[in-house]
């Protein structure tokens, strides 16, 4: 029987704010206004998607997770920069994320700013961090900073966001848009999944089969996101609604139409699943994550 995933997403969720809380000081740490506008967009209502798919992944081998949450701590906080630098006036200039003002709107650019580049160097600080990480063996902490630090750079998500930015209201093909997915969005989605992997101590086939079911995991959420961007109300998605229509982003709706996309996104999502033939019931959450990836309203 396939695992409940609502209550499997709110039971990890929960075990991933808690860690989180205890690794990210308290707004009243000096100098406050920047630790207090880290937590305000960290502590927003996150559906801490990518660090499950980390624990989800180290599950499906069959590996225990406790020593994994700084890890997978330290991708939320690198997600968290993220949406923070993205919602900035000279980016996408987004008044709303996870149902409230953005950072900038609450603390000015500047702080805004800052607390992005907090976040993002906090995360690497974790992840170097040798008594947090103690079991975890050094080279193997290498292979796992190597891979979130790519996925975070300019061969992921700052590679995507640059492209998706340069080509607001520009006629693009297929493939840039499929770049800007697969990197913007889909670079850390997959990051997360193989870093799970790596602290599971996966053989290389495995490695594989797992990297492709982030791979297709990744474009599957974007097509997701860019159907609810146009299907979703405010209260749905927490932000405006609509936005990338406005700012003359291209998008799969855009190309295709809302129902072929839906029949897109399920058949990207079905071909993550089929990535796991060979694991056995360990990997049901993922297979649960890809499913509810293509069918969440928010």
């Amino acid at each position: 029987m396939a695992p409940d995933i609502k209550a499997y997403l709110a039971r990890k969720r929960a075990a991933v704010d808690k860690a989180l809380e205890a690794l990210v000081p308290p707004a009243t740490t000096f100098p406050p206004v920047v630790f207090e506008a880290m937590r305000y967009s960290l502590f927003a209502g996150g559906k801490r998607v990518r660090p499950i798919l980390a624990v989800a992944s180290a599950e499906a081998l069959g590996a225990g997770t406790a020593g994994l949450l700084p890890i997978a701590c330290a991708l939320e906080l690198i997600h968290t920069y993220s949406l923070i630098h993205d919602d900035l006036p000279a980016m996408d200039n987004d008044d709303f994320r996870r149902g409230r003002p953005t950072c900038h709107k609450v603390y000015g650019e500047a702080t805004a700013i800052l607390a992005g580049d907090g976040l993002l160097n906090m995360a690497f600080e974790v992840l170097a961090d040798q008594k947090r990480l103690k079991a975890v063996p050094a080279r193997r902490m290498l292979d796992i900073i190597s891979v979130i630090a790519q996925a975070s750079g300019v061969f992921g998500m700052v590679g995507g966001q640059i492209v998706d930015m340069q080509s607001e209201g520009k006629d693009v093909d297929i493939p840039t848009l499929e770049y800007i997915h697969t990197h913007k969005t889909g670079a850390l989605i997959r990051a997360s999944v193989r870093v799970g992997a790596l602290y599971a101590k996966a053989n290389e086939k495995r490695l594989k089969a797992l990297t492709r079911y982030g791979e297709y995991a990744g474009l599957a959420f974007q097509i997701a996101d860019d159907i609810l961007d146009i299907t979703g109300t405010q209260e749905q998605i927490g932000k405006d609604a609509g936005s990338d229509l406005k700012k003359g982003k291209k998008t799969f709706p855009g190309f295709y139409g809302i129902e072929e996309s839906r029949r897109r996104a399920r058949e990207v999502a079905e071909r993550a699943i089929a990535s796991l033939r060979e694991f056995d019931r360990k990997a049901d959450p993922l297979r649960e994550l890809a499913k509810y990836i293509v069918t969440r309203v928010n």
